[in-house]
């Protein structure tokens, strides 16, 4: 299994008690799904080793105290303690519509719907209170804000998203001849 099969779930935070076991912190949008979790793959000098879960209890803010099989000391719960956990993409349920998975849509085109292309989407910026549509405009960061009327279409089979920005806020980012040239 490699990183590029999979998605990143979370990490070890911190140990929990002296009998090996961990608390790992679910970094996903709803922790309770994974409450029935029987295994998770473990990034180790990058190399992804199954791990196996004995028990796992959910949290409040996205921590779940979990006992690995194998693991039964503090010393073997160090070794893996800040370590990132990775599950297959296979576990994630197809998306439609505009809703899409944030690690998806890195690489699409960026098409704003009176702009037109703007560049390629990098990253998703997860701010609670105010997440972003990372894109690179041939060089130029530009950030548009995301929320539920943001997107207008994810075109998986085109590798496109689709979205309406603010008036004018792609010609802040891209004053100049790029703007202009969009105009004409």
């Amino acid at each position: 299994m490699t990183k590029e099969e999979c998605y990143l779930l979370g990490n070890v935070a911190r140990l929990h008690g002296f009998k090996g076991e961990v608390m790992i912190y679910l970094d996903v949008t709803e922790p309770l799904e994974y409450s029935e979790l029987e295994s998770v793959f473990v990034d180790i000098h990058g190399q992804l080793t199954p791990f196996f879960i004995e028990s796992i209890q959910i949290q409040n803010k996205n921590f779940a105290r979990v006992r690995f099989e194998g693991v039964t000391t503090e010393e073997e719960a160090k070794e893996i303690l800040k370590k990132e956990l990775y599950l297959p993409l296979s576990f994630l349920p197809e998306l439609e519509g505009t809703s899409f998975y944030d690690h998806e849509v890195i690489g699409f085109d960026a098409v704003e719907t009176h702009f037109g292309q703007v560049g390629k989407v990098i990253a998703i910026l997860d701010h609670a209170a105010n997440p972003l549509i990372q894109i690179d405009a041939k060089g130029t960061e530009v950030l548009i804000p995301l929320s539920v009327d943001t997107v207008s279409k994810v075109d998986r089979s085109n590798k496109a998203l689709h979205f309406t920005a603010p008036e004018g806020l792609i010609e802040l980012y891209l004053s100049g001849e790029e703007a202009e040239d969009k105009d004409q």
